[in-house]
Order: C-alpha cells, then sequence, then structure tokens
C-alpha cells in the first residue's frame, strides 16, 4: 500500500513538473529544448504525407462512388465489419432499362434490336467498372488506410513520448539552475543526465520510424502503379465494348435500310482506320494500348473529299461505257444475301456495271468471287 501512494505521488510531481515546464514555455519564461534539423525535417515529411494520403483516399473514394449516401452506407457496415449490400452501378441501371425497352418494342424491330444491344454493352461496362473498384479498393486504398490507421498512428505515439521526454529533460535543467545546495545540485545534475539519456533514445527510436516513411513512399508508388494499371484494363475494356457496339448497330441500321427501301447507307461509325486496325484487346490486362483517336476523325460522308457531282459523274461513265474500274472499299460491308459480296475496308475491288441492274448497285470482282456491291461504299479510282 505505502509503494502504491509512493508511486502515485511520484506520478503526480512527475505530470506536475510537466505541466509547469510546459507552461512556463508557452509563456516564454523556460528555455525548450529544439529538436536537430534533420528530425524536425522528418517530422514534417511525415505530416505531410499524413495530410495527402489522406486527401488522395479521399478524392479516388468519390471518383469510384461519386454517390455521398452510399460511401457513408458502405463506411458503416465496414465500422460494423458487414458486408454491404450487392448493388446495380448506374451502367448496370441503365441496361437494364434498354433491355427492358427493348423488348417492350420487340427484338424483331431495328430500334428493340439496338436497345438490347446497347443494354447488353452497357452491362458489360457496369461489370468492368466493379473490377475497377475492387482493384482500386485491395490494392490501392487498403495500402493507404493501412498506413493512416498503422504506421502514422504509432509515429504519432512514438512523437508524444518524445514530447514529454523533452519536457522532462527541461525540467531537470532548470531544476538545476534553481539548486543551490551541493546535495541538491548533484541529484538535479543525475537527474539531467538520467532525462537527458532517455531523450535522446526516445529521439533515436523517433527518427528511425520517421526514416521509414521512405518506405511508405516507395510502396504507395507501386500501389500508383496498379491502380493505373486497373484504370488502363477498364478504359480499355469500355472503348472495346463500345467499337464493337458501334458495329453492331450499323449493321442493325444497314439492314433496316436495305429491308425497307433498298439503299444501303454507309455505317455510322467512326472511319476503319479508327475502328479496326487499331482496336486493342482487353484480355492482355495490362498491356492493353487505347489506341489514339485522330484529331481529324468525323463521321464518314460520301461528299467527304469529293463533290457529290463528281462521284455520281464517275459511276454515271462506268455505267454508259460498260466497262470495268477499280473501286476502293470506304467501309466495311457484310452481304444481306447470296447474290452480294462483303467488302472490307480499304481493299480494292473491281466493280463493273450490269443492264437493268439498281442504279445504286454495281457488280463487284474480288479474285474469283463475285457479287453485288452498294456504290455508297465504293470510292472509284483513277
Amino acid at each position: 500500500m505505502d509503494f502504491n501512494v509512493k508511486r502515485l505521488a511520484a506520478d503526480a510531481g512527475t505530470f506536475l513538473s510537466r505541466a509547469v515546464q510546459f507552461t512556463e514555455e508557452k509563456l516564454g519564461q523556460a528555455e525548450k529544448t529544439e529538436l536537430d534539423a534533420h528530425l524536425e525535417n522528418l517530422l514534417v515529411r511525415a505530416e505531410n504525407t499524413k495530410l495527402w494520403t489522406e486527401r488522395i483516399m479521399k478524392q479516388t473514394e468519390v471518383l469510384l462512388q461519386p454517390n455521398p449516401n452510399v460511401r457513408l452506407e458502405e463506411f458503416v457496415y465496414e465500422k460494423l465489419e458487414k458486408k454491404a449490400p450487392t448493388r446495380m452501378n448506374n451502367h448496370d441501371l441503365l441496361g437494364q432499362s434498354m433491355i427492358e425497352s427493348g423488348g417492350e418494342f420487340g427484338p424483331g424491330t431495328a430500334y428493340g434490336n439496338a436497345l438490347i444491344k446497347c443494354g447488353e454493352t452497357e452491362k458489360q461496362i457496369g461489370g468492368a467498372e466493379r473490377e475497377l473498384i475492387q482493384s482500386a479498393a485491395i490494392n490501392f486504398l487498403t495500402p493507404f488506410r493501412n498506413f493512416l490507421e498503422g504506421d502514422f498512428k504509432t509515429i504519432l505515439k512514438e512523437k508524444k513520448l518524445l514530447q514529454v521526454k523533452r519536457l522532462d529533460l527541461d525540467a531537470a535543467k532548470t531544476r538545476l539552475k534553481k539548486a543551490r545546495m551541493a546535495d541538491a545540485r548533484a541529484a538535479a545534475e543525475q537527474e539531467l543526465r538520467m532525462t537527458q539519456s532517455e531523450f535522446d533514445r526516445q529521439a533515436e527510436i523517433t527518427r528511425l520510424l520517421l526514416e521509414g516513411v521512405s518506405s511508405t513512399h516507395a510502396h504507395h508508388l507501386r500501389c500508383l502503379n496498379d491502380f493505373v494499371e486497373a484504370q488502363s484494363t477498364y478504359y480499355a475494356q469500355c472503348y472495346q465494348y463500345m467499337v464493337d457496339l458501334q458495329k453492331q448497330l450499323g449493321r442493325v441500321a444497314q439492314q433496316s435500310a436495305v429491308a425497307s427501301v433498298h439503299h444501303p447507307l454507309p455505317p455510322a461509325s467512326f472511319p476503319s482506320t479508327f475502328s479496326n486496325n487499331n482496336q486493342s484487346s482487353v484480355s492482355g490486362g495490362a498491356s492493353n494500348s487505347v489506341p489514339t483517336i485522330p484529331v481529324s476523325a468525323s463521321l464518314p460522308s460520301v461528299s467527304a473529299g469529293r463533290s457529290s457531282s463528281t462521284v455520281s459523274g464517275g459511276f454515271n461513265e462506268l455505267r454508259s461505257s460498260n466497262g470495268s474500274r477499280k473501286a476502293r472499299v470506304l467501309y466495311d460491308y457484310d452481304a444481306a444475301s447470296s447474290s452480294e459480296l462483303s467488302l472490307l475496308a480499304d481493299e480494292v475491288i473491281v466493280v463493273s456495271s450490269v443492264p437493268g441492274m439498281d442504279s445504286d448497285w454495281l457488280m463487284g470482282e474480288r479474285g474469283n468471287q463475285m457479287g453485288k456491291v452498294p456504290i455508297t461504299y465504293l470510292e472509284l479510282l483513277n
């Protein structure tokens, strides 16, 4: 009992001396031991690392989940250590609406079929978005959060202990200055040596922890690379899905036009130099490279780079001469029947006019293959 009382009295005395030292420092009535410049710089770097890690985490969470109510709900589930309910994202909801409306209008109609195809693509993008969020949470946000809740809390703990040891050291210095009697002065010197040793030891521990922030930066750099890789994969997947959708919609529009007026139109998509040769595969993960869209890319038009009179004049001359000419294919074309010839953009074929054939069509030859081809997909060569 006596030992506990003495221990409590000693602790109270130590706490009081620290409080007095702290107050006198704030009032400018006592000297304060300054940390060395290297340690101060390490402390500033650690604080900045904590500050910017928090900001990057917050903005990443906003990017991945823009809805603040959903973020709050997920935070509550995380604190309760429960799994958040699975919910459809915006792409899933849009895709579902398109598919349902397409079914209502009829999958056999051009519009209904196009809506269903768009809806399926939106759902694919929704799935890719979930994969991005999962990857970012595991490989990017979790390591950042571990630093804030683990390493940095340890640094704060040791920093506070260093502050306590410094107050003890400065209080011992003050007592030594005030000591007049030889015995009191000897005791004060002994206390100063002990507090100086404890302060130096704690400063070394804190310094080692703070220097470990360099390893944290290296780790976060690897996490950043993982995040960029996940984003690259996501955007490459989305690009590929949309290019495939453009092709499907182009075929739907073309088949609809042929069925209604038998007058094929060029597909409503980007030029083949963008949609075919430069496509990247989404199955390659990090190796995906999103193609660069040419600045001059625009919706194709029969009149681009040549007047309609020149075009019609060239084909009229071909029909009147009953001869043949070489022609370059402007866009991909899928044959709608066995009497037609499928075309690939940029290939060169031989075309000729057949008496009695519709004015919108010519006879095309590629090697030993022959079939009708729409003139709106062709450019006659000199």
